[in-house]
């Protein structure tokens, strides 16, 4: 293409763009504009809804409604502040509007949103001003259908509660006097509605309504609970308290210490607060009533677990009584015997007061014991304390005697088993000579060319230990730690001995019987016999364990398989 048409194509561009430009923005303000039109149309609205024709229709009804001073000054007040709405608000509205009206015209749209705002503001306060007049005139308007309702409800619920009654006179005989004069009250307050509403007195119609729902609510509380009331107050509460004087004066007598309990106190003050109950009851005045009778109630029934508790609480006491007794004699016997024999142990045994002090210790527990038992043998006697508060002080002290029969057991087992060491001391010394001389005859049982160099080089050392033992058990006094190590020592030396000889024996017969065996083929193979001379040579000589390995090792040259055969033999 020519440039002339590049020109031609750009100015078409250009003026498309700028048409386009002009369109969206001509939107654009027609949106704007319709939007504040919407909101000035809105405006006017509300303001002609401030004042509407109910207000002024429920104000006529009053009108027709005044005969008192009273109705009439407010009626009065009525029409002096919907005036002042009327003619000094709304203009002020009216005004705001016109401006508003302008600036539109004007498209002054910077100034517009802020007056907008503004009026919203004021009309809103305009109309809950108001709306606060016609919910005052309603009050009037529409208080002879509400009251009517309200009293139709409190005359179906009175009728309900004076049926009650007169089923059940008999329940209310206590307050049969104050309930049937709150009757007559009720009834002269219906009747006084009645005379109210007749004469449009307005005022009053809403105080008499309040007095007559007070008075049916109180009515309705005196007649489901004062039965209640009566019955606790003058037949369970009273039998409770008698039978309770009884139970407690027997118990008295019977030795029981009730004093914490503090009975005749709180029967005084429950008989206090029962008269009390009674006199607001008569005046049909029953707060908290029911709650304090059940609070009354309740702790009587609670005397009845302490009456069981300090019946259990005697007999926990009676038991511990004997069984502490008995048990502390027991255990102060058993103290002052090994007391007594303190010297033979410390002379029998090696034993210094160190070792001896929990003798001491168990002594002073067992005084304490028997001091704290007299102590409250005696506590009890006086009648000091309850059953329960003795019982618990016995149960402490027959936990400190367990503790110290827990120590005494201990210590006789332990004493106990210095005389069982050294018992036993003794009878393991029978049994290691017995060994010894095992030991010695099972040398002598065959006859050996030569007795090993070991055998007699163990057996001083086992005879050694056993001469340490003797000595150390007749010791006085004994050290059980020596004697137990000189115990060991003598028994594992003897063993030793006994093992070695064992061992010998049996392998020098190994030894013997594989030579005679390996004769047979001397003449045959001259390797053989040189090894049978050598096996012959060690067994003379004393070495049994080299000799039966070298008689072995010589036959397996001639009867492989001898070698395992008689080392399987030799190790049975």
């Amino acid at each position: 293409m020519s440039r002339t048409t590049f020109i031609f194509i750009g100015i078409l561009y250009y003026i498309f763009t700028v048409i386009l430009i002009i369109v969206v923005l001509n939107l654009i303000n027609k949106k704007e504009k319709n939007k504040y039109k919407e909101e000035i149309a809105s405006l006017e609205r509300d303001k002609n809804l401030i004042v509407g024709a109910s207000i002024l229709s429920e104000l006529n009804k009053v009108g027709a409604l005044i005969n008192n001073d009273v109705m009439q000054k407010k009626y009065d007040n009525w029409q002096a502040r919907l005036k002042e709405i009327k003619e000094e608000e709304i203009p002020k509205i009216t005004d705001a509007l016109i401006e508003i009206e302008n600036a539109f015209e004007d498209k002054d749209y910077k100034s517009l949103k802020p007056k907008i705002a503004a009026l919203e503001l004021q009309i809103a306060y305009v109309k809950t001003k108001s709306n606060f007049l016609l919910d005052e005139i309603k009050e009037i308007t529409l208080s002879e259908e509400k009251n009517r309702e309200t009293i139709t409800k409190l005359k179906s619920e009175y009728r309900s509660i004076l049926t009650k009654y007169h089923n059940n006179k008999m329940e209310y005989s206590e307050i049969e006097t104050p309930i049937e004069l709150q009757f007559e009250n009720v009834d002269k307050l219906f009747s006084a509605f009645e005379v109210a509403m007749e004469k449009n007195e307005y005022t009053e119609v809403g105080k008499i309504v309040k007095a007559i729902d007070d008075t049916v609510g109180n009515l309705k509380v005196v007649v489901e609970e004062a039965p209640s009331i009566i019955i606790m107050g003058k037949r369970l509460i009273p039998d409770k308290i008698e039978d309770i004087k009884k139970i407690s004066a027997k118990m008295e007598n019977e030795g029981y210490n009730l004093d914490y309990l503090n009975i005749e106190y709180n029967i005084t003050e429950s008989t206090k607060k029962i008269n009390d109950v009674f006199g607001r009851l008569n005046v049909l005045n029953l707060e908290d009533s029911v709650f304090e009778l059940k609070t009354i109630l309740d702790y009587f029934d609670s005397l009845y677990h302490n009456f069981d508790k300090e019946r259990l609480s005697k007999r926990i006491f009676e038991d511990y009584q004997r069984s502490i007794l008995i048990k502390a004699t027991k255990l102060e016997k058993i103290s002052n015997d090994l007391n007594k024999k303190i010297d033979d142990l410390k002379y029998s045994y090696d034993l210094n007061d160190e070792d001896l002090s929990v003798l001491v210790e168990i002594s002073k527990e067992i005084a304490e014991i028997k001091s704290d038992y007299d102590r409250i043998i005696d506590m009890h006697r006086r009648h000091v304390f309850a059953f329960s508060r003795l019982s618990k002080e016995m149960e402490i002290l027959n936990a400190k005697l367990l503790k110290t029969e827990e120590k005494l057991e201990q210590t006789l087992r332990s004493l106990g088993s210095l005389k069982e060491d050294e018992k036993r001391a003794r009878e393991q010394l029978d049994e290691i000579k017995r060994i010894l001389n095992q030991a010695k005859s099972n040398m002598h049982s065959y006859k050996l060319p030569v007795t090993p160099k070991n055998f007699y080089v163990e057996l001083g050392e086992a005879a050694e230990a056993i001469n340490e033992m003797v000595r150390e058990l007749d010791k006085r006094p004994i050290s059980i730690k020596t004697l137990n190590t000189r115990v060991d020592t003598a028994r594992d030396l003897t063993l030793k001995v006994y093992n070695t000889t064992k061992e010998a024996v049996k392998t020098a017969k190994m030894a013997e019987a594989a030579i005679v065996y390996g004769n047979r083929y001397r003449v045959m193979h001259k390797d053989v016999e040189l090894g049978l001379i050598k096996a012959e040579n060690a067994f003379y000589k004393g070495n049994f364990k080299t000799s039966l390995e070298q008689a072995i090792n010589a036959i397996n040259i001639v009867e492989p398989g001898i070698h395992k055969k008689l080392l399987e033999e030799y190790q049975s």
